[in-house]
């Protein structure tokens, strides 16, 4: 997607120097930074200070840095060594795991003079594999907008509603809730989006950030206004994203997203789920039990981050010595969840419909 008229990918190895650079996301949006990651701690750091955030992006970090640790000691030692580094920056996206995985499956077989190559090749391999899945998902997406739109008078907007930021900064390209937004901006089709708040990082910025910039007509409102707009008819469709899927089609996302799938159900709101295929963990069935949600910093409740006269800096926001609790993620039971929008196509959240979509995989 573009920033100021420049394409950008959220992720990229530079084709003069083969240097992995990122977007560093903690100054959005009141600054744009790129930044170079190097050594393995770079890496480490990237995902888990959220430098780097969201499940596709986090896969693919990760990818690029076993390859720049390969690069360095292609032995087994530095293998499970960076491997270890790396999976325990972030419990919950299933795109980490997921990524390792598959270095182990593609690398340790090889002789470690062979590794790094193949590394770099893995690497480039899940970058374009994620910008596809993306651009398929909007395309699927897209009919669902289409649909609302026809039955609504010319030129009125299909208002959509989504919660944190799924969008092309949490992957390498398109996002996954906003990549049906972009297609249907691009087609002509007429939508305004409430984004969300999204305390505690306040990640609905990110996406209203995007969204400007693409020139998508947006609202950013408080995480808890959702349920009031539904009420008062407001809201056509809520779409979000997701860091881990269980195989019955269970919703693993940004803390919040179970309180918009309720106020969803409560008012008849269809209330999808963009779902790359990466993120989902067919080892699991019950979410609420099984999937392992973060506790982060309280420093992130405690505090906020703002521009101010210039300066981008923090301040506190509650009294002196008071706690914070802060799991950065909840679960949406599928009963709640209208559909799955895949690279392959939309199906109803249940094992069945999953199944049905990916007979490859659901084993």
């Amino acid at each position: 997607m573009k920033v100021g008229g420049v394409h950008y990918r959220a992720i990229w190895r530079d084709a003069q120097s083969g240097a992995v650079r990122i977007i560093d996301q903690r100054w959005l949006p009141h600054e744009f930074k790129v930044v170079t990651l190097s050594a393995l701690e770079d890496f480490e750091v990237a995902i888990r200070d959220m430098w780097v955030r969201g499940a596709p992006l986090i896969g693919a970090t990760a990818a690029y840095g076993m390859a720049e640790a390969m690069t360095r000691d292609p032995s087994d030692v530095n293998f499970e060594h960076s491997s270890t580094v790396l999976n325990a920056t972030r419990p919950t996206a299933v795109n980490l795991a997921w990524a390792l995985a598959r270095c182990r499956a593609t690398l340790l077989p090889l002789p470690p003079e062979n590794r790094a190559d193949a590394a770099w090749a893995l690497a480039q391999e899940v970058f374009e594999e994620d910008i596809e899945i993306n651009r398929r998902i909007g395309e699927n997406g897209l009919a669902l907008i289409r649909e609302i739109a026809a039955k609504k008078p010319a030129g009125e907007p299909v208002n959509l509603l989504t919660h944190c930021n799924a969008g092309w900064l949490a992957t390498v390209d398109w996002g996954t809730a906003t990549s049906p937004m972009y297609h249907a901006y691009n087609e002509g089709v007429p939508i305004h989006v409430w984004v969300d708040e999204t305390r505690p990082r306040n990640q609905g910025a990110l996406t209203a950030w995007e969204l400007g910039e693409h020139g998508i007509p947006h609202t950013y409102v408080v995480d808890n206004a959702g349920g009031h707009l539904m009420q008062r008819g407001l809201v056509d469709l809520v779409i979000t994203g997701t860091d881990r899927t269980t195989a019955r089609g269970d919703v693993c996302n940004k803390i919040g997203t179970y309180l918009k799938a309720l106020a969803a159900y409560d008012n008849g709101v269809p209330f999808y789920v963009a779902l790359p295929s990466p993120t989902i963990d067919w080892s699991l069935q019950d979410g609420v039990a099984e999937i392992p949600i973060e506790d982060r910093p309280e420093a992130e409740i405690t505090r906020i981050q703002g521009l101010n006269q210039g300066q981008i800096g923090e301040v506190l926001v509650t009294p002196q010595g008071t706690s914070g609790g802060n799991p950065a993620f909840d679960v949406t039971p599928n009963r709640l969840v209208t559909g799955l929008i895949t690279e392959r196509g939309i199906c109803d959240a249940s094992t069945q419909g999953l199944a049905g979509l990916f007979p490859d995989k659901a084993h």
